[in-house]
């Protein structure tokens, strides 16, 4: 047993002290593919608040729920229409407020994805600013003359294909945008759009929510001189499918987006949700040359976005030892004041379980992995269950990204399909309709029933990761010092005032020997399982193990 009045553990109350955020795990819902609660076959809101005690009993600090506003649904819910608004596909503002106040009831904090970048081009405001160049909302969005010879003002790239301008005969203009051509970009630039995004910010704050995953922030501003994009030599692309098929990554994005001017923005921002207590932002930066240094420009101090949303481990290559290393050398060196939030899936990338083909065992080193570096922790909806990625048919594809680039890019709507809560019930619990994405049969036999009546499951490991991480402030706020990969065996140190932690991983399928740093450690195994050794009694890691030592630094 630890002696605790030496280690002085101590269980933080972060409501208290506003900076939950710091070290916080955050739960991400997919709305279209957690619950349906009215049998239409599609997530709503109603059916979150219905699960909302299942997410609480994770242990988890707040949900990201991603967009639900009113949308044309061209980008499901990223194109919106009406920021005001909920989409009656996921129902009405009422709703919103019981969700709300049943995630505060259950000491759950709820984070809104707000998409500023962009709108759709049904809003009210495309629609006023396409009528001509004279109307009070003519310059809310980025629009250029052609070229002499009617080609595009320049030769920047959208996200999901193709120019990232299009042509609007009734301005006789092309408007910009970087991803479909359905969502045109906003010009951030002006302080009147600016001034209204940040009305936006603060009608959510006043409705109670208690944050916001911003969408793509560092795409807010462009270029104003609209210079030419240069190519990404060869050898600096990411070799993954979508990289090949799709030429945006052929190029260096350093005027469409990462503008200077942004900051100043971002700190708006900050100073308008700092009125509010206990609030916080979370900050998506998708960026594959600079995103470590834009974390590091738009994290830093305490007039900017509180945490950034990394891609680092989102990417197709295996989290080895010797990467994950290589990713926390790079935050030392190019953001060492920077706060990350880390993930391993989400609603964009195929499912870590398929992504880097892991077995049973190295689903729970990396679930424990993921809780015990330096940053905030977001886990997307049925990454506690384990779930693969779906196959899904072309005939069943919604994911225009996908559509576009089939088969070589199969899209997103693989990671998108429907949470599975009950193995033998219809649709696996999530709708009594016939659902928006086909239920995945093989993900049905790791659903939510199945893996509670199993005390080895991995839903319940995710729990026991998430309290070890609340009972060691350490493993919260701590520095993390003293990395190494040998081989695929993976150390670090969390160090506060007040403990320092030792952990190991072994990232293999092969025993690994390591040995204790100098000092009178105590061992900790939390109940983590079998997996979890003694690291005073073994210098050896059986494959997939991990372990932790703590000493006082006081001593």
């Amino acid at each position: 047993m630890l002696n605790q009045s030496i280690i002085n553990i101590e269980k933080t109350n972060s409501i208290v002290n506003g900076n939950w955020w710091k070290g916080g795990v955050i739960y991400q819902v997919y709305p279209r593919s957690y619950q349906d609660s009215n049998g239409d076959g599609v997530g709503d809101l109603t059916g979150i608040t219905q699960r909302l005690p299942y997410i609480a009993s994770l242990g988890v600090d707040a949900v990201w729920v991603s967009p639900f506003f009113k949308s044309p649904m061209k980008d499901f819910g990223y194109d919106v229409s009406d920021y005001r608004v909920i989409d009656p596909m996921f129902g009405t503002m009422d709703d919103f407020d019981a969700m709300l106040a049943e995630a505060h009831s259950l000491g759950l904090r709820i984070m809104i994805d707000l998409v500023l970048s962009h709108t759709s081009d049904q809003h009210a405001w495309f629609k006023e600013s396409c009528t001509d160049h004279t109307n009070p909302k003519n310059d809310w969005y980025v629009w250029a003359d052609a070229n002499p010879d009617g080609t595009p003002p320049n030769n920047w790239l959208a996200m999901f294909g193709g120019s990232s301008w299009q042509w609007d005969g009734r301005r006789e203009q092309y408007f910009l945008h970087n991803f479909l051509s359905n969502q045109p970009d906003l010009n951030i630039h002006s302080l009147d759009v600016q001034d209204a995004l940040l009305d936006i910010v603060r009608f959510w704050l006043d409705k109670g929510v208690d944050g916001f995953r911003f969408d793509t922030i560092n795409f807010f501003m462009h270029d104003k001189l609209l210079r030419d994009n240069p190519p990404l030599p060869e050898h600096e692309r990411n070799h993954s499918i979508a990289t090949k098929v799709n030429p945006y990554n052929w190029q260096n994005h350093i005027y469409s987006k990462n503008q200077p001017e942004n900051i100043a923005f971002l700190e708006r921002i900050r100073a308008l949700v700092d009125q509010y207590e206990g609030r916080a932002c979370l900050g998506e930066v998708g960026d594959a040359q600079r995103g470590m240094q834009i974390l590091g420009e738009y994290t830093s101090g305490d007039k900017r976005i509180h945490m950034c949303y990394a891609f680092e481990f989102l990417e197709n290559n295996p989290a080895t030892a010797q990467l994950v290393k290589t990713v926390f050398d790079k935050m030392d060196r190019e953001a060492p004041n920077g706060w990350p939030c880390w993930a391993f899936s989400n609603h964009d990338v195929e499912r870590m379980t398929s992504r880097w083909n892991l077995n049973t065992l190295s689903r729970y080193t990396y679930a424990m992995l993921l809780h015990t570096i330096r940053g905030s922790v977001c886990i997307y909806q049925g990454e506690e269950l384990g779930l693969m990625d779906s196959v899904v048919s072309f005939e069943d594809l919604r994911d225009p990204y996908g559509i576009e680039f089939w088969p070589e890019y199969k899209g997103r709507d693989g990671c998108r399909t429907p949470m599975v809560w009950q193995a033998n019930a219809v649709n696996a619990g999530f709708s009594t309709g016939k659902p928006w994405l086909p239920v995945c049969t093989e993900q049905s036999q790791q659903a939510v029933d199945i893996q509670e009546s199993d005390e080895d499951s991995l839903l319940k490991f995710f729990r026991k990761a998430i309290a070890l991480r609340k009972s060691f402030p350490v493993l919260q706020s701590g520095k993390q010092i003293s990395m190494e990969a040998k081989g695929e065996l993976l150390s670090f140190i969390r160090e506060d005032d007040s403990n320092c932690l030792y952990c190991a991983f072994n990232l293999s399928d092969e025993v690994l020997e390591f040995s204790l740093p100098g000092g009178s450690w105590q061992n900790i195994n939390h109940n983590m399982g079998k997996l979890c050794i003694n690291p005073i009694e073994s210098n050896k890691l059986g494959p997939w193990q991990f372990c932790f030592a703590l000493k006082n630094t006081n001593n």
